[in-house]
């Protein structure tokens, strides 16, 4: 026998996202340092894009990822601040079923995508450093074009599953979100189903992605170190070091925040709602942000680029 009740909300057509919850009433004054986040990530990125394009000594494997990863960043927080700070300013926190499947969609595989675009900086320092008479022609533009494609095809189909798990669970049991966006774990929670398979499917990405890009990173760094600690003076090895301390330091930027969310949205179970839902606005929001900072500062040739349009508008 089937349940009316059940059957009429199969398939909400409308979902509510509630925000922040329990801070309602911070929403107003929480708004201003994520639109402040949100507004530095854009013109940052934006400017690092128009920096690499009007610079041709800029065109090169290093900077060509610099881009990926731009384009990146404004897709993730482009796919979350507008919403919330709807919500924020002007209580909007309906969206429709699919906007909300579609959200999901770009934030988990953007994600994905910039972790794998770490992997292929990384790869780009290694070849650097340790072959660097190489450089040139191991990591040409077709071989660059190539990883840049397999990164995003990587992250389209690994997480091609979350909406279409999602999207198949009946909701019968309420159409309200206890987030900001729809974050996957926090939808299929509303449905009122074993929801096993989204859950494992969700924890095996997550665990997939993290471990390989990781371990990746690792081994590149690994081969870095040793290749630096065989120069001769310390000078050589500081100039050396410090052409990975941009990419180190966006990682530790990205790395850092995903597996803390990661972890205590899956695992511990004491921390309040409104810390959860901060901290993941927080992952979507700051790496963006520091990124182009980080390489706009670390970078002498994106810092001198920037300092001589300036110099020279002013002139």
């Amino acid at each position: 026998m089937s349940d009316s009740n059940t059957t009429d909300f199969t398939n909400p057509s409308t979902f509510i996202l509630l925000g922040i919850p329990g801070l309602e009433t911070a929403h107003i004054w929480l708004s201003i340092p994520f639109c402040t986040m949100y507004i530095i990530a854009v013109l940052g990125n934006f400017t690092i894009l128009f920096i690499v394009k009007v610079e041709p000594s800029l065109h090169g494997p290093m900077y060509y990822f610099l881009c990926m990863l731009a384009v990146t960043d404004l897709v993730l927080s482009t796919s979350s601040l507008p919403k919330m700070l709807s919500i924020f300013w002007f209580n909007s926190r309906e969206i429709d079923f699919s906007a909300c499947l579609t959200q999901m969609y770009f934030i988990h595989s953007f994600s994905v995508v910039e972790s794998g675009i770490f992997v292929a900086m990384a790869l780009d320092r290694y070849v650097a450093i340790c072959h660097p008479l190489r450089h040139s022609t191991i990591l040409t533009n077709t071989v660059v074009a190539k990883i840049g494609l397999a990164v995003v095809l990587r992250g389209s189909i690994l997480v091609l599953p979350y909406p279409f798990l999602a999207r198949g669970w009946p909701y019968c049991r309420t159409n309200i979100i206890p987030h900001s966006y729809c974050e996957h774990i926090a939808v299929v929670k509303l449905a009122c189903a074993i929801i096993r398979i989204s859950s494992y499917y969700g924890l095996f990405v997550a665990m997939l992605v993290t471990g390989l890009d990781v371990f990746f990173v690792t081994m590149s760094y690994t081969q870095i170190l040793r290749a630096i600690f065989s120069l001769p003076t310390k000078d050589a090895r500081l100039k050396t070091f410090g052409t990975c301390s941009s990419h180190l330091c966006a990682i530790l930027a990205f790395y850092i925040p995903a597996l803390f969310s990661f972890l205590t949205h899956r695992f511990d179970h004491n921390v309040p709602l409104h810390f959860h839902v901060i901290f993941a606005n927080l992952y979507l929001l700051v790496p963006p942000m520091l990124n182009p900072i980080i390489y706009g500062v670390r970078n002498k040739e994106i810092r001198g680029r920037l300092l001589h349009l300036f110099t020279h508008k002013r002139t």
